[in-house]
């Protein structure tokens, strides 16, 4: 069974506080942290294409600069996906809660 929402119920809480508070912390978070791994995944790119000599930098046996980089980029990818989860659990879903039972609550 389908419960028809008035999409003024939608407008409402799109319209409130709760709702604007729930964007500027997802968007104080999400923003800066993508552009953050873009620069640090770019900056990879661009040293494996201009700086051949220092990303060919053995460190110890056959391991160089590269291979160290190209592991932490999924090692950073992870750890941001961790970070947002716990992000997520501490400063969004309480609220994003309480909005979708405000938004129950009204469509019946």
């Amino acid at each position: 069974m389908t419960v028809q929402h008035d999409a003024s119920v939608y407008e409402q809480i799109q319209s409130s506080d709760q709702f604007q508070e729930l964007r500027r912390r997802y968007r104080s978070w999400a923003f800066p942290m993508t552009v953050a791994f873009l620069v640090w995944y770019l900056l990879y790119v661009v040293l494996s294409g201009f700086a051949r000599g220092f990303m060919g930098t053995k460190l110890f046996g056959n391991i160089n600069v590269a291979l160290v980089f190209g592991v932490l980029q999924f090692v950073s990818t992870f750890l941001i996906a961790w970070a947002y989860s716990r992000h997520a659990a501490a400063k969004l879903d309480p609220l994003a809660d309480e909005l979708r039972n405000e938004a129950e609550g009204k469509a019946q």
